[in-house]
């Protein structure tokens, strides 16, 4: 995903989810589905904009919530902790052995992923183990409130339109939350590395600098507001107004103040850029591992696989390219050559990015149509590629999924980051598709939101990092094995080129925050493993200062679906069934990686029939 931005913690039509989060069986699971009705309500009042991207009831919501933002004082993290660490006393005090099979399952899944949420909000910073800083150049809500009200807020009636308005005056008061955050923070040692501030404090100018009419808070506004008929035009007009109005008198100060903020304490930053640097920033790296990869594994262990994996996959990319007639040069430098062709090339101009995308577009209706041969379930939802809205782009990742609508409202979105067509050669961009959209996060988080009989909870609010990403770069891989790149040897090289990026993740994550490396250091790593533009890997490597541990799931996620695999195939031999493999993996929504390891066990035991004597 490269990044998702996605759930909480998606069944079809919301009657369907409300009856799957409500249904009462025997043998105790009443409890458990009391207690999951009880979260997934909580959670949902805490996060009306994520109330919105799944276009729930206001029954499930808990209240009213099209007119809300979410409260970013430190009481309301406390509070959401609360919620997990009452959901987690709850789910103890049942008696699993009472419980079916299916609902057992449920129990693992959602007290693994609380007891995650309560670890990581030990520590109390930003958003907790995984993302430290309130603001940096990813973090905060400046990075994600102006596209949620531009792209998810509805705006068709009188209603939604006056909710819009209100939300844009909440939002000035979410930006002081956070302000006043990023101060108590900073005064008890918890600073972004200064590079962090720098991409924060020049991207909330570039918004600041904005006439309020043309920001995209009052131009999308209008855009929309002009198709709703039961508004005429006189009001349409006044309404507009209020909107820039509220942008002028009232969000544009607040950024203002953030910025101040950030400025003044910009001179207190060092350049450090792991969490070691922290109070008790050990401690807090291990909680973000544990939940990022759903393992114990330790920096050390996963600093080795990195580094064993970057090896291998350089080998592979080596050999094709000598086949191809590149033969000068390291690895890193014979794939930036061929990143530099003119062939390779979309024109950095805006025909230039319309092509781009409309070829996106034509792979992922190419693959949507092969996926029966390798998945019995098939997802239904839509999917649109998008580009990261420009007022975030310099300090956002290369690529994120956003799900669909719950309601069908909505289709799922892939975002591509087109600040600089020169950063996508063409032969990188087949995998992405295949990551981002089919048989990546698109498939799987649409399917998981589309099957009849997992609990709500399950199958919306609940995300697991190296399930999820670890499915998309195993998506990767499967396309790989699907022929795609028979007739494309560079296209493979891009396959192979993402694997050792994810790869070399896992050595410069663990390298910033477990072994002290410089960003520069880590920048030069990643280089060299995958000849990329530095301008991308820098990027990448500030992401991973800011967001620890989180980029350690998607290989540390493809490897161990790829041991289940591998375990599956080897006890069934020739009754492996790849479309019932598939199927088990995605029907049952996010998973621990141990949950998944069991029922594929569990399915394998199932297709081998009992033991013959």
């Amino acid at each position: 995903m490269d990044m998702s931005r996605r759930a909480l913690l998606g069944a079809t039509a919301a009657s369907v989810m409300l009856a799957a989060c409500n249904r009462t069986t025997a043998n105790g699971s009443g409890d458990l589905n009391g207690i999951l009705d009880r979260l997934c309500v909580d959670f949902l009042r805490e996060s009306p904009e994520y109330a919105t991207s799944l276009a729930v009831s206001e029954e499930q919501a808990g209240g009213r919530f099209i007119d809300r933002l979410s409260d970013a004082s430190k009481e309301a993290f406390i509070r959401n902790r609360g919620i997990a660490e009452r959901g987690v006393r709850e789910l103890q005090a049942l008696d699993r052995a009472t419980l079916s099979a299916h609902d057992a399952v449920t129990y693992d899944v959602v007290l693994t992923a609380l007891q995650n949420q309560v670890e990581s909000g030990r520590f109390e910073h930003g958003g907790g183990a995984g993302s430290p800083y309130v603001i940096s150049q990813l973090t905060g809500s400046y990075t994600f409130i102006p596209d949620f009200l531009a792209s998810q807020h509805p705006i068709t009636n009188r209603e939604q339109t006056d909710a819009y308005l209100t939300r844009l005056s909440a939002y000035a008061r979410v930006l002081d939350q956070e302000t006043a955050r990023f101060g108590e923070d900073s005064a008890a040692g918890v600073l972004p590395p200064d590079f962090a501030l720098d991409g924060a404090i020049r991207q909330l100018s570039g918004f600041a600098g904005t006439a309020p009419a043309q920001t995209v808070l009052v131009s999308s506004f209008a855009q929309r507001l002009a198709s709703v008929a039961e508004i005429n035009a006189a009001d349409k007009t006044s309404l507009q107004q209020r909107a820039e109005t509220i942008v002028r008198d009232e969000v544009l100060p607040a950024y203002r103040r953030q910025i101040e903020a950030l400025t003044a304490a910009r001179p207190r930053a060092t350049h450090d850029a792991g969490i070691w640097k922290l109070p008790d920033g050990e401690a807090m790296y291990a909680a973000a591992l544990r939940n990022s990869t759903t393992t114990s594994m330790s920096p050390d262990e996963i600093h080795q696989m990195g580094t064993e994996l970057v090896a291998q996959l350089q080998s592979e990319m080596d050999t094709i390219l000598k086949a191809q007639g590149m033969t000068r040069g390291t690895v890193s430098e014979r794939v930036q050559a061929l990143g530099r062709r003119p062939d390779q090339l979309y024109p950095n101009t805006d025909a230039g990015r319309t092509q781009l995308l409309a070829d996106l577009n034509r792979q992922v209706e190419a693959i949507r149509a092969r996926m029966p041969e390798v998945c019995g379930t098939l997802a239904r939802a839509a999917l649109e590629i998008k580009r990261v809205p420009e007022y975030t782009q310099d300090g956002a990742p290369g690529g994120y999924y956003q799900g669909a609508a719950l309601d069908g409202s909505r289709p799922g979105a892939y975002y591509i980051n087109l600040r600089d067509t020169a950063e996508w050669p063409k032969f990188t961009l087949p995998t992405l598709t295949y990551h981002e959209g089919i048989p990546g996060h698109h498939w799987q988080i649409s399917i998981a939101q589309e099957a009849q009989g997992l609990p709500f909870i399950r199958s919306a609010l609940m995300g697991f990092n190296a399930y999820q990403e670890g499915w998309g770069l195993y998506a990767e891989q499967l396309a790989d094995e699907m022929g795609v790149y028979a007739n494309d040897p560079f296209g493979r090289v891009g396959y192979l080129q993402s694997a050792a990026f994810r790869a070399s993740r896992l050595v410069c994550d663990t390298g910033l925050h477990s072994k002290r490396w410089t960003r520069e250091q880590a920048i030069d790593s990643m280089v060299a493993a995958t000849g990329d533009q530095r301008s991308s890997v820098t990027t990448e490597i500030e992401r991973y200062c800011v967001w620890p541990g989180q980029a350690c799931g998607y290989m540390v996620g493809r490897q161990a679906i790829n041991r289940m695999r591998d375990a599956a195939r080897q006890t069934l031999q020739a009754n492996f069934d790849i479309k019932g493999f598939h199927d088990t993996l995605l029907t049952n929504g996010a998973l621990p990686l141990s949950v998944a390891e069991s029922l594929v066990q569990q399915w394998t035991a199932t297709v081998s029939g009992p033991a013959q004597n």
